[in-house]
């Protein structure tokens, strides 16, 4: 079955749809969900992608992230994708979106609006291993004091947004701990 992404103008609005690799492959704008998990303890939870992934192998990112289908909302893809890959569930809430355009190895582009949603679990994931290839809760603090020295052990969309949208995330983890 062809994978598809939701083309989209730059107001987020659906102008139709697309192969995955094509979409990725012209560097055409389409949506996208990343998912930040924390536990109680404030450490955010990583996943290392899967060695068989057709981009970004073996690097660290996001709890998880992916497109939504035709058709799907945003946050029913989330919860789907949360279950494929890392053999979880938690509700979760959209904390904000970005666009962001980057350059990927194999002269792929992932040009996308990133809704970013966060949630909060003290469980421990069942990866699923075709997309990940391991996990890791990591203090938040030392994450990013980590991604600032070494930015190519991780996503081009989890730099951006760890660098850029800090204070978004900060915001959800503020408002969560009252």
């Amino acid at each position: 079955m062809l994978e598809e992404v939701i083309l989209v103008d730059s107001e987020d609005q659906a102008i139709g749809r697309m192969g995955k690799m094509e979409a990725h492959e012209k560097g055409l704008l389409h949506r996208a969900f990343s998912i930040l998990i924390f536990n109680e303890k404030g450490e955010m939870l990583l996943q290392q992608r899967a060695a068989e992934k057709y981009h970004s192998p073996g690097l660290w990112t996001n709890a998880c992230c992916s497109h939504p289908r035709p058709n799907e909302s945003n946050l029913d893809a989330a919860y789907r994708r949360l279950k494929e890959e890392m053999g979880m569930q938690t509700s979760m809430e959209e904390i904000f979106k970005f666009t962001y355009r980057a350059e990927l190895e194999d002269g792929l582009i992932e040009h996308e609006i990133d809704h970013v949603f966060y949630g909060i679990s003290n469980e421990n994931p069942n990866i699923n291993l075709d997309e990940v290839m391991d996990y890791k809760w990591i203090d938040f603090l030392e994450l990013q004091n980590h991604i600032a020295l070494y930015p190519e052990k991780y996503t081009a969309w989890f730099n951006l947004l760890l660098v850029d949208h800090l204070s978004s995330i900060q915001k959800a983890l503020t408002y969560e701990s009252k």
